[in-house]
Protein backbone atom coordinates (compact mmCIF):
# COMPACT_ATOMS: atom_id res chain seq x y z
CA UNK A 1 0.00 0.00 0.00
CA UNK A 2 1.59 3.46 -0.99
CA UNK A 3 2.45 5.93 2.13
CA UNK A 4 -0.39 8.44 1.06
CA UNK A 5 -2.90 5.37 1.61
CA UNK A 6 -1.34 3.88 4.69
CA UNK A 7 -1.50 7.56 6.29
CA UNK A 8 -5.37 7.91 5.70
CA UNK A 9 -5.55 4.53 7.56
CA UNK A 10 -3.62 5.60 10.29
CA UNK A 11 -5.62 8.93 10.50
CA UNK A 12 -8.90 7.06 10.53
CA UNK A 13 -8.13 4.70 12.51
CA UNK A 14 -6.64 7.43 15.24
CA UNK A 15 -10.38 9.13 14.81
CA UNK A 16 -12.56 6.84 15.16
CA UNK A 17 -10.76 4.19 17.82
CA UNK A 18 -12.64 5.87 20.77
CA UNK A 19 -15.85 5.33 18.87
CA UNK A 20 -15.45 2.12 17.36
CA UNK A 21 -13.99 0.64 20.88
CA UNK A 22 -17.06 1.76 22.42
CA UNK A 23 -19.73 -0.18 19.77
CA UNK A 24 -17.17 -3.26 20.26
CA UNK A 25 -17.70 -3.22 23.68
CA UNK A 26 -21.41 -3.12 23.54
CA UNK A 27 -20.92 -5.66 20.80
CA UNK A 28 -19.45 -8.27 22.97
CA UNK A 29 -21.11 -7.43 26.30
CA UNK A 30 -18.49 -5.02 28.03
CA UNK A 31 -15.56 -7.07 28.49
CA UNK A 32 -13.08 -4.33 27.29
CA UNK A 33 -10.24 -6.74 26.31
CA UNK A 34 -12.14 -8.73 24.23
CA UNK A 35 -13.72 -5.53 22.78
CA UNK A 36 -10.20 -4.12 21.97
CA UNK A 37 -9.42 -8.02 20.36
CA UNK A 38 -12.39 -7.66 17.94
CA UNK A 39 -11.70 -4.00 17.35
CA UNK A 40 -8.15 -4.82 16.24
CA UNK A 41 -9.49 -7.79 14.50
CA UNK A 42 -11.33 -5.99 12.36
CA UNK A 43 -9.17 -3.21 11.93
CA UNK A 44 -6.69 -5.98 10.48
CA UNK A 45 -9.13 -6.94 7.48
CA UNK A 46 -9.99 -3.52 6.60
CA UNK A 47 -6.43 -2.70 6.26
CA UNK A 48 -6.63 -5.76 3.62
CA UNK A 49 -9.02 -4.28 1.89
CA UNK A 50 -8.43 0.04 2.73
CA UNK A 51 -7.67 0.63 -1.00
CA UNK A 52 -10.88 -0.39 -1.93
CA UNK A 53 -12.75 1.29 0.46
CA UNK A 54 -10.75 4.22 2.05
CA UNK A 55 -12.62 6.58 -0.73
CA UNK A 56 -16.47 5.19 0.09
CA UNK A 57 -17.61 3.85 3.56
CA UNK A 58 -15.05 2.20 5.49
CA UNK A 59 -16.48 2.45 9.29
CA UNK A 60 -20.20 0.72 7.96
CA UNK A 61 -17.49 -1.81 6.39
CA UNK A 62 -15.14 -2.22 9.57
CA UNK A 63 -18.56 -2.16 11.47
CA UNK A 64 -19.89 -4.93 9.72
CA UNK A 65 -17.03 -6.78 10.09
CA UNK A 66 -17.33 -6.47 13.91
CA UNK A 67 -20.99 -7.65 14.16
CA UNK A 68 -20.18 -10.63 11.88
CA UNK A 69 -16.95 -11.50 14.42
CA UNK A 70 -18.76 -10.92 17.60
CA UNK A 71 -21.48 -13.18 16.37
CA UNK A 72 -18.92 -15.81 15.68
CA UNK A 73 -17.25 -14.95 18.99
CA UNK A 74 -20.43 -15.61 21.30
CA UNK A 75 -20.56 -19.04 19.67
CA UNK A 76 -17.34 -20.05 21.16
CA UNK A 77 -17.90 -18.62 24.76
CA UNK A 78 -15.17 -18.83 27.22
CA UNK A 79 -15.62 -19.12 31.18
CA UNK A 80 -11.88 -18.10 32.24
CA UNK A 81 -10.13 -14.98 34.29
CA UNK A 82 -11.62 -11.43 33.35
CA UNK A 83 -8.95 -9.26 33.83
CA UNK A 84 -9.78 -6.01 34.92
CA UNK A 85 -7.49 -2.20 33.74
CA UNK A 86 -6.89 -1.24 36.88
CA UNK A 87 -7.54 -1.89 40.82
CA UNK A 88 -10.69 -0.19 42.26
CA UNK A 89 -9.60 3.06 43.47
CA UNK A 90 -11.23 5.96 46.06
CA UNK A 91 -14.34 7.60 44.45
CA UNK A 92 -14.10 10.77 42.38
CA UNK A 93 -14.94 14.22 42.73
CA UNK A 94 -18.85 14.56 42.36
CA UNK A 95 -20.99 11.37 43.10
CA UNK A 96 -21.25 9.78 39.53
CA UNK A 97 -22.35 6.29 40.98
CA UNK A 98 -25.64 6.92 40.30
CA UNK A 99 -24.69 7.00 36.38
CA UNK A 100 -22.18 4.12 36.57
CA UNK A 101 -24.66 1.25 38.21
CA UNK A 102 -27.21 2.18 35.82
CA UNK A 103 -24.81 2.34 32.71
CA UNK A 104 -23.46 -1.42 34.17
CA UNK A 105 -26.92 -2.66 34.93
CA UNK A 106 -27.86 -1.10 31.26
CA UNK A 107 -24.79 -3.90 29.99
CA UNK A 108 -25.02 -6.65 31.44
CA UNK A 109 -28.94 -6.60 30.50
CA UNK A 110 -27.28 -6.28 27.13
CA UNK A 111 -24.78 -8.76 27.76
CA UNK A 112 -27.65 -11.49 28.18
CA UNK A 113 -29.65 -10.52 24.86
CA UNK A 114 -29.14 -12.87 22.13
CA UNK A 115 -26.19 -11.43 19.60
CA UNK A 116 -28.61 -10.95 16.60
CA UNK A 117 -31.08 -8.76 18.85
CA UNK A 118 -27.44 -7.28 21.02
CA UNK A 119 -26.46 -6.09 17.39
CA UNK A 120 -29.45 -4.88 16.34
CA UNK A 121 -30.59 -2.64 19.40
CA UNK A 122 -27.28 -1.57 19.99
CA UNK A 123 -26.79 -0.39 16.26
CA UNK A 124 -30.22 0.96 15.68
CA UNK A 125 -30.55 2.72 18.77
CA UNK A 126 -26.66 3.75 20.52
CA UNK A 127 -25.48 3.95 17.12
CA UNK A 128 -28.77 5.95 15.28
CA UNK A 129 -28.23 4.05 12.42
CA UNK A 130 -31.32 3.62 10.22
CA UNK A 131 -33.18 0.03 9.99
CA UNK A 132 -31.57 -0.13 6.49
CA UNK A 133 -28.18 0.17 7.85
CA UNK A 134 -28.62 -2.04 10.43
CA UNK A 135 -30.19 -4.93 8.41
CA UNK A 136 -27.01 -4.14 5.99
CA UNK A 137 -24.62 -5.26 8.87
CA UNK A 138 -26.08 -8.62 9.61
CA UNK A 139 -26.48 -9.75 6.32
CA UNK A 140 -30.70 -9.78 6.41
CA UNK A 141 -33.47 -8.44 5.42
CA UNK A 142 -35.10 -5.00 6.61
CA UNK A 143 -37.91 -6.67 8.73
CA UNK A 144 -35.71 -9.02 10.26
CA UNK A 145 -33.46 -6.54 11.41
CA UNK A 146 -36.68 -4.50 12.68
CA UNK A 147 -38.04 -8.07 14.38
CA UNK A 148 -34.36 -8.69 16.26
CA UNK A 149 -34.45 -4.72 17.21
CA UNK A 150 -37.64 -4.94 18.38
CA UNK A 151 -37.56 -8.09 20.47
CA UNK A 152 -34.30 -7.34 21.68
CA UNK A 153 -35.83 -3.89 23.24
CA UNK A 154 -39.06 -5.88 24.44
CA UNK A 155 -36.05 -8.07 26.29
CA UNK A 156 -34.01 -5.43 27.40
CA UNK A 157 -37.17 -4.11 29.26
CA UNK A 158 -38.08 -7.06 30.86
CA UNK A 159 -34.64 -8.07 32.14
CA UNK A 160 -34.53 -4.62 33.55
CA UNK A 161 -37.65 -5.22 35.65
CA UNK A 162 -36.65 -8.36 36.44
CA UNK A 163 -32.91 -7.02 37.78
CA UNK A 164 -35.25 -4.17 39.92
CA UNK A 165 -37.27 -6.46 41.93
CA UNK A 166 -36.18 -7.24 45.28
CA UNK A 167 -34.00 -10.75 45.94
CA UNK A 168 -36.28 -12.67 48.38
Amino acid sequence: MEKGRAREFDEFVAARWSALVHLARLLVGGDRHQAEDLLQESLVKLWFVWPRVADGAPEPYVRKVMVRAAARSRQRRWWGERPVERMPEAAVAGDVSADVAERSRLETALARLPPKQRVAVVLRYYQDLPERQVAEALGCPVGTARSHAARGVARLRQLLAEMNEPVR
